[in-house]
C-alpha cells in the first residue's frame, strides 16, 4: 500500500501590492498641486487680496503727498524713493496672509487630511509659498501703476527691471517662512496678526524704505544699514533708478534670502510635523 504524504508546510499568502498614486514620490508636483488649491480659494474669497491690492494703493498715495514735499521738495523726486520702499513694506506685510491661511487650514481640519495622503511633509509650506508669489507678482505690478500715474518711470532697462522684481519675490518667498512658524504655533488668528505686526513693523519702518538713515540716532541708523529690507530697496533702487551701484545690495540681500531660507525652514517643518 503507498502512503500519501501530505505536507504540512504553509503557503505564504500572496502579497498584494497596491499601485503607488501618481505623483506620490515628487515633492515639487505635491506642492504645485496644493498651490493651485490655494490659489482656489483666493479666488472664491477675492477680499483677501486686500493687502496687495488696495492697502498698497493707499500707502503710496499717503505717503506721496504726506512726505513727498518734506522729504524730497516734490512728489515727483520722492517717488523714486517711495516706490521700493512701499514694495518691500508691502511684500513683508502680505506674509502674514500665510500665516493665515495656514492657521484656517489647522482649524477646518485640514491637515488631517493632508496626513492622511501620500504626500510629502513639506509639500503644504511650500504648496503655501508658491500660491504667494502669485499674490506678489500682482502687488509689485499695482504698487508700479500707481506710481506711474503719480509720475514714477522704470530707468534701468528692462534687465534691471526684471532683476529687481525677481529680487523682490525671492525676498518675500524667504521672508514667509516665518510667517509660516508663527502661523503654525500661535493659539488664534489674533495671536498671529499681533506677533507678526510686532516683527514686521521694525524691519519695514527702521530700514530705509521711507526717509534716509543719515539723521537717525547711531544706535538706530545701525540697525538700520544692516537691515534686511534697507538692503532690498538699496538693490531695487539702484536697479530700476539705472544709477548707482547695485552689485553690494543685491548680493547683501540674496545672502539674508539663504540666511532665512536656511534658518527658518526646517523651524516650520518642525512645527508643521508637530501639530500635523
Amino acid at each position: 500500500m503507498t502512503a500519501t504524504v501530505i505536507s504540512t508546510r504553509s503557503v505564504a499568502p500572496t502579497r498584494t501590492i497596491e499601485p503607488r498614486p501618481r505623483g506620490a514620490g515628487d515633492p515639487w508636483r505635491q506642492s504645485w498641486s496644493l498651490a493651485k488649491r490655494a490659489l482656489i480659494n483666493t479666488k472664491r474669497v477675492p477680499e483677501s487680496l486686500i493687502d496687495v491690492t488696495l492697502q498698497p494703493v493707499i500707502f503710496t498715495l499717503l505717503f506721496s503727498y504726506i512726505f513727498g514735499g518734506a522729504i524730497s521738495g516734490t512728489v515727483g523726486n520722492y517717488l523714486t524713493i517711495l516706490v521700493p520702499g512701499i514694495l518691500a513694506q508691502s511684500i513683508a506685510f502680505a506674509s502674514m496672509g500665510i500665516g493665515m491661511s495656514l492657521r484656517t487650514d489647522m482649524e477646518s481640519g485640514v491637515f488631517d487630511r493632508f496626513r492622511s495622503l501620500p504626500i510629502a511633509r513639506v509639500a503644504p509650506l511650500l504648496g503655501q509659498a508658491l500660491a504667494s508669489v502669485v499674490r506678489y507678482v500682482l502687488l509689485i505690478g499695482v504698487v508700479l501703476s500707481t506710481g506711474a500715474v503719480l509720475g514714477y518711470r522704470v530707468g534701468g532697462g528692462f534687465g534691471h527691471f526684471l532683476l529687481g522684481a525677481l529680487l523682490l519675490i525671492v525676498f518675500a518667498s524667504a521672508l514667509s517662512w516665518g510667517p509660516m512658524i508663527v502661523g503654525l504655533l500661535a493659539r488664534s488668528a489674533g495671536a498671529i496678526q499681533g506677533t507678526l505686526m510686532m516683527m514686521l513693523f521694525p524691519l519695514t519702518f527702521a530700514s530705509n524704505a521711507f526717509v534716509p538713515t543719515d539723521s537717525m540716532p547711531g544706535w538706530l541708523r545701525a540697525f538700520a544699514d544692516h537691515n534686511p529690507v534697507s538692503y532690498l530697496v538699496e538693490a531695487v533702487r539702484a536697479l530700476w533708478s539705472g544709477a548707482g551701484e547695485w552689485h553690494h545690495a543685491t548680493v547683501m540681500t540674496l545672502g539674508w534670502c539663504v540666511a532665512m531660507t536656511v534658518v527658518l525652514m526646517p523651524l516650520a517643518i518642525r512645527a508643521y510635523n508637530r501639530k500635523a
